[in-house]
């Protein structure tokens, strides 16, 4: 054998041993973090956006929920975490809001990463401190992803900033960092909490024949007009069918993934199968596409859920990325023949990388810091008291790591009205900002519910608990949103709303995609002339529970 020859097999064998695997599995490469910051931002770019018209209602003092009712009720650590805290004028707010949406186009370019990914963190945890009345699991992710963004070299490649990381004496991508295993250990600890969830439903919602209700996928693959066509092609026994595959494909997605990176890691270098990477990441994301599809308001959520898995992707996507879109870029500045004026380093960036020294340099610290936040939340779900679970305290905003989402078969689904009656003596829909009240289920002719006010507005029916300042100042908005959209004050008082019923409908799920006749329940009723709707009202409406609608 010749010399070259043996170190070329030497080489090989070093490459395939069970370090290389084990850097494999738990590592990652500039290109799926570039891939994982790019599409991570735009995502937040987009639910930032979207929190400006939820500014005036649920941030300012103005709003629901002003701070001279929010702060007595916190502890000091709070009051310094939460920046949204400070003031409670539109102005401040807008103004913080707006950082938040810089902060995210410099992570979608790459330009000062760190500071971006740091800021944006810190800014989003305030933001959900601000109203914790609006924290849904999409917040959970941004949370958790935004967290892990600050240990990871965002600007490794495909950024303004990558110039600065140039070097071609670096041929290997792959780099294992305490975030890198960290951040794959929280995805399969997300999916396995979210399966085993489903999987030991007390009801067994999720298993091919449930005892007590129709199979899970039955009940909520009818939400939208593409559910519906999807409902028609499968039918009750394809969805049945269907229903405990879905617990599975949570329950092993990240093993298989990790698994295939480490056992396949010998046959192509240090980053295992490239198939069976892309195999399981796009059934994953298949899955969440198939929610976004299927129900409402779920696009944006299931979309964060894919950029997570942008962190498996193999070394080289980037160059499979560019052969997939070939044809297209052919026609512009890359030859048929692969060769042309520009290089694929001049396209996307050089991919021979050093890692950023004062990322290595810095191991040790954020080492420290994954474990402490870790740690955190093992206690918070383990040891905590209720106390320290409380909303009034920033544990359960910053801890928090339960997932198990969509447990049960949706027995039954809801909507909202809200009939009101205005100073000319007119009758409308206070909710849906209606001339006229409709007691028929929501869904543009789609047999699914949905709400007049959807986004930040869904937390709204489930805050009837609220009494007192809380709920007078709550409800009250309602009033002085109509009055404020319908020029009252401005010379047009026959608009003025004197008093409305807030009603919760309710109609159960019933196979073939049917429900049954709606039944509703009065959750408040208040009159806008009144300071005080609260005190009596609530011994006199506790009782009531839900009636069919001829008999309320």
């Amino acid at each position: 054998m010749k010399i070259d020859d043996r170190h070329r097999g030497e080489s090989e064998n070093e490459r395939g041993g069970v370090g290389s695997r084990l850097k494999a599995t738990f590592g990652s490469n500039f290109e799926a973090v570039a891939m994982y910051r790019i599409s991570l931002g735009i995502m937040l770019f987009i639910e930032l956006v979207s929190r400006y018209k939820y500014l005036h209602a649920f941030y300012s003092d103005e709003g629901t929920l002003p701070l001279r009712l929010l702060l007595p009720k916190t502890d000091a650590l709070y009051k310094i975490i939460c920046m949204h805290c400070y003031s409670g004028s539109m102005l401040y707010l807008q103004a913080i809001l707006s950082i938040q949406v810089v902060l995210a186009i410099m992570l979608i370019f790459g330009y000062r990463t760190r500071l971006a990914s740091i800021g944006s963190w810190v800014l989003y945890l305030s933001l959900t401190l601000r109203n914790t009345w609006l924290n849904f699991i999409l917040d959970r992710y941004f949370h958790y992803l935004l967290f892990y963004s600050m240990f990871l070299p965002l600007d490794g490649t495909w950024a303004v900033d990558a110039k600065k990381h140039r070097s071609s004496n670096n041929n290997n991508n792959t780099f294992v960092t305490p975030a890198t295993i960290a951040f794959k250990l929280f995805i399969t600890w997300l999916y396995f909490d979210a399966g085993y969830g489903k999987y030991t439903d007390p009801l067994q919602g999720w298993t091919l024949n449930p005892p007590h209700f129709l199979p899970a996928l039955d009940t909520y693959v009818r939400h939208t007009t593409v559910a519906r066509y999807v409902y028609g092609l499968l039918g009750p026994t394809g969805l049945r069918y269907m229903t405990p595959t879905v617990v599975y494909v949570e329950l092993l997605c990240a093993p298989v993934a990790l698994l295939g990176s480490f056992i396949y890691g010998k046959q192509s270098g240090v980053n295992g199968s490239k198939g069976m990477l892309y195999g399981v990441i796009g059934v994953i994301c298949m899955m969440h596409i198939g929610i976004a599809l299927t129900m409402n308001n779920t696009v944006l959520l299931s979309l964060v859920a894919c950029v997570a898995w942008c962190i498996f992707l193999p070394e080289g996507v980037g160059d499979d990325l560019l052969r997939l879109l070939r044809p297209i870029l052919s026609r512009g500045f890359v030859a048929s023949d692969g060769s042309s004026g520009s290089t694929r380093s001049d396209i996307i960036g050089n991919d021979n990388h050093k890692p950023i020294s004062s990322f290595a340099k810095n191991h040790g610290l954020s080492a420290l810091v994954i474990g402490i936040f870790v740690s955190g939340s093992i206690w918070f779900e383990t040891m905590s008291t209720q106390c320290n679970q409380s909303m009034e305290h920033i544990w359960s905003t910053l801890l928090h790591n339960q997932w198990n989402v969509f447990v049960g078969a949706e027995e039954y689904v809801t909507w909202e009205i809200a009939p009101g009656r205005l100073m000319d003596g007119s009758i409308i829909d206070v909710w849906s900002k209606s001339d006229q009240v409709s007691w028929e289920m929501p869904g543009a002719g789609v047999p699914c519910t949905s709400t007049a006010r959807a986004g930040r507005w869904r937390s709204y029916p489930y805050l009837a608990e609220l009494d007192g300042e809380d709920g007078e100042t709550l409800w009250s908005y309602l009033c002085r949103q109509w009055d404020d959209e319908n020029g009252v004050n401005n010379g047009n008082e026959g608009k003025k709303l004197l008093r409305f019923n807030f009603f919760m409908l309710q109609a159960d799920v019933l196979p073939n995609m049917g429900f049954s006749a709606t039944r509703k329940r009065l959750i408040h009723s208040h009159d806008c002339l009144s300071e005080s709707n609260f005190g009596q009202e609530r011994q006199a409406t506790e009782g009531i529970a839900f009636a069919s609608s001829g008999e309320l």
